[in-house]
């Protein structure tokens, strides 16, 4: 007997927007993608047309829809903290999508500074300007005239998933998920609800935010005779498709190499020094109300600092030949745990007589021995952890080798694509995470000179670290 096509899971994401077709297992039968809005670049400002991306989205939908047998169950998973002011009579916007890579609340980071200490215990997360609430105090400060319109709900005011389904139900909701909220620095992480202390140090009135539901179970119907079910972050639906957050002896490590790069693992029992100091990430809670909660390490722009370079071509065997030049890889500077934006992109001596092979084998060596320092933190039980890894990055050959070769746990390649659109089809059918994954092993090349270069590594970037400090 044929499986019945009645899922459709929809992915917003920052280059691209994709849509999938499911049958009633959650397994992806077709696919399809658009280029998402372009992104204007201005002096740190990054914005793009809200109503293009409403405009995509109901053509994928639409095109999914036509293979659909039934009314189809809806998921839909976003990119995290792109904002926009829309009109509440007229739906159309009033400012751009302000994207999540902005840069327009670093003032406000900087004025809110001596608050970081309470914005991470309850938020979870570090003051900085990719979320959402220190863009829209800035927003505010340019333009009062806003607020007044914002107070009265006459203007509204939310990410990019409030926008969407404010427009998909005509208004009757206003809303959004606890994994959006979560990466706003305005929900208390503990209590998944809005926190009137964050408001208050940033000026904003928890009343004109939309209200928090659930992840899933919504049961929603929309204008475009579908039912949403789902409404997650991309990052979660992603981690839900590739590990097990269980809290049990065993233990799953996802590594995701792309753009950027994180390293995700349940949040350990009980509170560890070690890894109290990496954002903890709510990674979507259920109908009860149950919140999933990880902890993450990340590497940013580390594509970016590649592309130049001939990183392709770059095999296991070609790393650590150069043994005295140690560099960092991330050029708008080191992520979590250590949030320094002043240590960025830099080698420890002159690559000027190097090839450009030669440098990309120097930033590879980076990132491995970044997602290995992480790895230590966060593997406390070495013999009970398995290490996946995804991402477009993580299909070379090397950067699997080298992080199998600094890891003390068998690592395996994830082979499914399309993980954030597979993780919100399992949530739709209340499906066991992982359902679908499928992995192979990485079969360890022992490379000793990366091991002993890592280490000598660590002493480095230590060093470093301590002396930007001082």
């Amino acid at each position: 007997m044929a499986t019945t096509l009645n899922t459709i899971a929809l992915d917003l994401g920052t280059t691209a927007i994709k849509a999938a077709i499911c049958n009633n297992s959650s397994q992806i039968e077709d696919s399809f993608s658009d280029l998402a809005p372009t992104i204007s670049v201005d002096q740190g400002q990054y914005v793009s047309d809200a109503m293009e991306y409403l405009s995509i989205v109901e053509r994928l939908l639409k095109k999914c829809q036509n293979t659909c047998e039934t009314k189809p169950l809806l998921g839909i998973c976003y990119q995290r903290s792109s904002f926009l002011v829309w009109n509440s009579t007229s739906g159309l916007p009033v400012t751009k999508l302000i994207s999540w890579q902005d840069n327009s609340g670093q003032a406000s980071c900087t004025e809110l500074i001596k608050h970081n200490p309470l914005i991470r215990q309850l938020s979870g997360l570090p003051l900085t300007p990719y979320y959402f609430a220190p863009k829209l105090r800035s927003l505010l400060q340019r333009q009062p005239e806003l607020l007044p319109s914002i107070a009265n709900k006459t203007l509204l005011i939310g990410t990019l998933d409030s926008f969407i389904i404010w427009h998909w139900t005509a208004g009757r909701h206003f809303m959004t998920d606890t994994s959006m909220a979560a990466r706003t620095l305005l929900m208390d992480i503990h209590s998944g609800q809005w926190s009137k202390t964050l408001g208050d140090i940033f000026s904003i009135p928890i009343k004109i935010l939309p209200k928090i539901h659930p992840s899933i179970n919504l049961n929603l119907p929309l204008n475009h005779d579908a039912i949403l079910k789902v409404s997650i972050a991309d990052q979660s639906a992603a981690l839900l498709a590739n590990v097990t957050f269980n809290n049990n002896d065993e233990s799953e490590i996802l590594v995701n190499l792309g753009s950027g790069g994180f390293v995700a693992r349940s949040e350990p029992k009980q509170s560890n020094k070690k890894t109290d100091v990496y954002l903890h990430t709510l990674v979507y809670q259920d109908h009860q109300r149950n919140q999933i909660i990880a902890i993450e390490g990340t590497l940013n722009s580390i594509t970016a600092a590649l592309q130049i370079y001939p990183f392709q071509t770059c095999k296991i065997k070609d790393l650590a030949n150069i043994a005295d030049i140690f560099c960092i890889a991330e050029p708008t500077g080191i992520g979590a745990p250590f949030f320094r934006s002043d240590i960025r992109m830099q080698f420890s001596k002159s690559v000027e007589h190097l090839s450009k092979k030669q440098i990309a084998c120097l930033l590879l060596e980076a990132i491995i021995f970044r997602v290995a320092l992480i790895l230590e933190d966060f593997n406390q039980q070495p013999d009970n952890t398995r290490i996946y890894l995804s991402g477009g990055l993580s299909n070379l050959s090397c950067l699997q080798q080298g992080i199998a070769n600094c890891s003390t746990s068998p690592v395996f390649k994830v082979l499914q694509r399309h993980s954030s659109l597979q993780g919100t089809a399992i949530l739709i059918n209340n499906l066991s995470p992982t359902t679908y994954r499928q992995s192979e092993t990485v079969i360890k090349t022992i490379h000793k000179p990366l091991v002993e270069k890592y280490q000598q590594w660590k002493v480095w970037f230590k060093e470093l670290e301590c002396r930007r400090k001082d």
